[in-house]
């Protein structure tokens, strides 16, 4: 059976449980926003937002909270906002979507930043298995869509990386002229992610200049000139 518990309760009450660990009233909540520059998340809209409900006869109707208001509400509780809908650790479930029944926090979670598939027809046998349906007039399957679109999530971390370990393999090569190959190797796994970046047409986010410099005088990019430097490290 699925679950009449909204997005938006979960978002409500773990605001309320965010403003009460920090020992915020709703007075100085909507003082904090108004500093982000929403004036308009004011008192009665706190209360609205915490105590109303999701709507049915006799109910209070809730106010609801757009993505907007969401990034404003973590950053004035001090909390990444996605954990106001998805609280790791003090909920065992959250709702998905109406259709579906409710999933741990953490594998919402990695929907939410495309670590994962959703997969909102399981479990099957005890297994979760990728929705196979075809998108309508493209003979691509739903999860290869999904994989195709979430595709730069493993990429941008990787590339922080890769850019990290090269940096700290240059600073060795320079102090010790043996280190120089590692310094190759490194620099040759930093332009493979550049390169599967520019081949996904993703804009890849400025090297530090001696890297950058490197990278192309060892010809290891495929579009050198679409690299941005961003200062000496």
């Amino acid at each position: 059976m699925h679950s009449h518990l909204t997005v938006g309760d979960v978002v409500a009450a773990q605001i309320r449980r965010h403003r009460e660990r920090l020992g915020m009233n709703r007075h100085e909540l909507a003082a904090e926003c108004a500093r982000l520059g929403r004036p308009d998340i004011t008192y009665a809209v706190i209360v609205s937002i915490e105590t109303g409900r999701s709507g049915g006869e006799g109910k209070q109707r809730r106010r609801p909270v757009d993505v907007d208001d969401l990034f404003v509400l973590g950053l004035a509780l001090a909390t990444p906002p996605l954990l106001l809908m998805l609280p790791l650790g003090s909920e065992d479930t959250v709702p998905t979507v109406p259709a579906a029944d409710p999933r741990d926090p953490y594998t919402v979670w990695q929907w939410m930043t495309g670590e994962a598939t959703p997969t909102l027809d399981g479990p099957l046998d005890g297994r979760y298995v990728p929705d196979s349906r075809q998108i309508a007039g493209t003979g691509q399957t739903w999860a290869a869509a999904w994989a195709t679109a979430a595709y730069p999530v493993s990429l941008y971390p990787e590339l922080a990386r890769r850019r990290e370990t090269a940096h700290k393999a240059r600073l060795r090569a320079a102090l010790d002229p043996s280190a120089q190959t590692e310094y190759v190797d490194r620099l040759d796994e930093l332009a493979q992610i550049v390169n599967d970046m520019h081949r996904a047409s993703l804009t890849v986010p400025a090297l530090p200049t001696e890297l950058g410099e490197d990278l192309k005088r060892l010809g290891l990019l495929d579009h050198p000139d679409q690299i941005n430097p961003r200062g000496t490290e």
